[in-house]
């Protein structure tokens, strides 16, 4: 018989070793095998893009009626309307008289509004001389109507055309629709910039002279669509990893327009594929992959 120390001593020897003999089919399970590797998976879904063109401008009136006395020699005696007012054609803006050192000049006169808008003006003090030459006393934004002039740069050009959405947005965060009214036919010289005024659609308390930023919507595409995070890049382009039959396919794709957190594919994928969603370097050409939604 065995001492009870000795069997203690056996035993304590003897069980890490059975371990190792275990055949591993029956061992607790251990990291997957990378020949059949669970990948999180999405199909490429059919999505329509919008190309944006983001840019920068200054609120202008569309069209300005400038107001000047008919007849020199007369000065400021009452102002009848305020800065802003809407105004009709016809309505008297202001009251001028003659000074009595001018001879010749009508005695009084009153100045009314050419045109129907917005009206605008400077400081325009009592006994302030006023020319039919010179600066305007009055300035009247024919029908309220404002737009956003914007530079464009050589290579938007091309790509705004009129009668394009337009998303206009002022300093404080003013949401405004608007559309490409008109494309300036000149170009500086010096830097190959053009212009373009927009209209807009509600002015929402916009002023003229404020800075507003725009983005036009310059076209618009339809086709497959994957994650961001399902494209990997490197030396020879975009790819992205389709499995089928429960194997690795790489694909190389033309990717196209970019919105949220999706990618047009214009070539290389179809709506309906599906896609390895966190695309990764571990995975080669033919893995073998258990695909989880």
């Amino acid at each position: 018989m065995i001492p009870h120390r000795w069997r203690r001593a056996l035993l304590a020897f003897a069980l890490p070793l059975a371990t190792l003999l275990i055949p591993s089919a029956t061992r607790a399970a251990g990291p997957a095998d990378p020949a059949s590797m669970a990948v999180s998976v999405v199909k490429a879904k059919a999505a329509c893009f919008v190309d944006t063109l983001q840019l920068s401008g200054i609120v202008a009136p569309r069209d300005e009626v400038l107001v000047r006395p008919d007849a020199e020699g007369l000065q400021v005696a009452q102002i009848l309307v305020e800065d802003g007012a809407w105004v009709g054609v016809g309505q008297p803006l202001a009251q001028l008289v003659r000074p009595d050192w001018m001879p010749g000049a009508p005695a009084k006169a009153t100045l009314t509004a050419g045109a129907k808008g917005v009206l605008t003006y400077r400081q325009l003090p009592v006994g302030m001389p006023v020319s039919a030459r010179g600066e305007a006393m009055f300035r009247i934004i024919r029908d309220g109507e404002l737009e956003l002039v914007v530079d464009l740069p050589q290579a938007a050009l091309a790509k705004v055309k009129p009668g394009q959405t337009a998303h206009i947005e002022t300093l404080d965060s003013v949401e405004i629709a608007g559309t490409v009214r008109l494309i300036l036919p000149e170009i500086d010289p010096r830097t190959q910039v053009g212009r373009a005024r927009i209209q807009m659609r509600g002015n929402a308390g916009a002023k003229p002279g404020a800075f507003a930023t725009v983005a036009i919507d310059t076209g618009r595409s339809c086709g497959a669509a994957v994650p961001l995070s399902a494209i990997l890049y490197g030396p020879q382009g975009s790819i992205v990893q389709v499995v089928r039959d429960n194997r690795i396919e790489t694909r190389r794709v033309s990717v196209g327009l970019l919105e949220g957190h999706d990618a047009e594919i214009r070539e290389g994928l179809a709506a309906g594929d599906t896609v390895v969603a966190r695309a990764g370097s571990f995975l080669r050409e033919g893995d073998l992959v258990r695909p989880m939604p």
